[in-house]
């Protein structure tokens, strides 16, 4: 996964000035049909009963991961396009590239068909600061 440039900046604000950041105090897993890159936002899914989802993580050394799996809802019809990526996101619904928080491709796209639960088991979603 790949810190957006909103957070990159935050992050060094946060470590070499005094400037106030705000930091995010919820976080929400959207699905991509586009990769998003540092400074734009994927293209969300859409249709089926879709909605991002709360995640919680563990943070180890440099890594943290969802602590919990991260289940969407099962889809009621077809989702818009092939999931291909993932982004974090600091809530529900809405945003910018300006306040999404990490994005990384999916290691296999997946098509979400009627019926079919896209989950994300505990542990599988890392983010690692090298």
């Amino acid at each position: 996964m790949s810190l957006s440039n909103a957070i990159e900046t935050h992050t060094l604000k946060y470590l070499l000035t005094t400037d106030s950041v705000t930091r995010p105090t919820t976080w929400h897993v959207a699905l991509c049909t586009t990769d998003p890159d540092d400074s734009t936002l994927g293209t969300e899914v859409t249709g089926g009963s879709y909605a991002r989802q709360s995640a919680a993580f563990t943070v180890t050394g440099n890594s943290a991961t969802n602590s919990s799996d991260i289940e969407f809802p099962e889809a009621t019809a077809n989702y818009s396009g092939t999931v291909v990526a993932v982004m974090i996101m600091p809530a529900a619904t809405g945003g910018t590239a300006s306040n999404m928080i990490v994005h990384a491709q999916l290691t296999i796209d997946k098509a979400i068909s009627t019926g079919d639960i896209f989950r994300i088991p505990a542990g599988d979603l890392e983010i690692t600061i090298d």
